[in-house]
C-alpha cells in the first residue's frame, strides 16, 4: 500500500493502542516539510539557496500536494522553505490523518478531555504498513543497508525534526542520529532533489531548535 512520507511520519508518531500522537509539534513540522520533499521527488519544485520555486506546475494526483504545488506556483514572489513549512503545516497534518483513515491503517475516534474538549485519536487498525516502514528504517540506519530514495528522504525528515526516538525507540539515540545524518547527507538522489531535501532538513532543525529554546526560556 503506497503511503506518502507525511503519512509515514504520522504512523510512526501514533501510539498503536490509544492513538495519541507523540512529539506532535515536531511531527507536524516534519509532515509539512514532507510535502515539499514529495514535490521535489515528483520533479515539481526546486530550491535555490532556501528559496522554493515551482519548475513544473502540473498536478501530481494527490489533493493536498496539488494544492501545495498550486500555491507555490501561483506565488508572485518565491518564498523560503521555512515560509512554506509554516504555511503548509495545518493542511498537511490534516491530509496525513485523513489519508491513514481512508487507507484503513488507523481509526478516527473523538474523545473529550476533562469532559469538555473534543480531541481526535487515531488508534491502529492495520499495523502492516508501519511495520514495513520500521523495517526499512532499521535496515538502513541500524544495519547499514542502502536505502531507496523515499526511505532516505524519510530518514532526512526524521533527523531534521529531531524524531530519532520515534523511529528507533530501543536503539542508542546518539548512534541512530549519527547514522541518520550520514544518510541524509549522502548521494542517494539527483542533485536537484537532494538540494530540496537538505534545505527542508536544515530548516526543520532550526525550527525544532528554536522551539525548544523558546520553551525553555518561557518556562524559566
Amino acid at each position: 500500500m503506497e503511503t506518502t512520507l507525511g503519512e509515514q511520519l504520522l504512523l510512526l508518531s501514533l501510539d498503536d493502542e490509544s492513538g495519541a500522537g507523540r512529539e506532535s509539534a515536531n511531527v507536524g513540522w516534519a509532515i509539512a516539510g514532507a510535502s515539499l520533499v514529495e514535490l521535489a521527488l515528483a520533479g515539481r519544485i526546486t530550491v535555490d539557496g532556501d528559496i522554493v520555486s515551482a519548475i513544473d506546475p502540473s498536478p501530481v494526483g494527490h489533493p493536498s500536494l496539488d494544492a501545495a504545488l498550486a500555491a507555490i506556483a501561483g506565488r508572485e514572489k518565491p518564498g523560503r522553505a521555512a515560509d512554506w513549512i509554516q504555511h503548509l503545516r495545518k493542511d498537511a497534518v490534516a491530509a496525513a490523518s485523513a489519508g491513514l483513515v481512508d487507507k484503513g491503517l488507523v481509526r478516527e475516534e473523538t474523545k473529550k478531555v476533562l469532559g469538555l474538549f473534543p480531541v481526535r485519536r487515531y488508534p491502529e487498525a492495520d499495523g502492516s504498513v508501519e511495520a514495513a516502514v520500521r523495517e526499512r528504517l532499521d535496515a538502513a540506519v541500524l544495519r547499514g543497508g542502502s536505502p531507496d530514495e523515499r526511505t532516505a528522504s524519510l530518514i532526512a525528515l526524521l533527523h531534521g525534526g529531531g524524531l530519532a526516538r520515534l523511529a528507533f525507540p530501543a536503539a542508542d539515540t546518539s548512534r541512530a542520529e549519527a547514522a541518520m545524518e550520514a544518510i541524509a547527507r549522502g548521494h542517494w538522489a539527483a542533485p536537484a532533489v537532494h538540494r530540496v531535501v537538505e534545505s527542508v532538513r536544515a530548516t526543520l532543525t532550526v525550527i525544532v531548535t528554536t522551539t525548544v529554546v523558546t520553551t525553555v526560556i518561557a518556562g524559566n
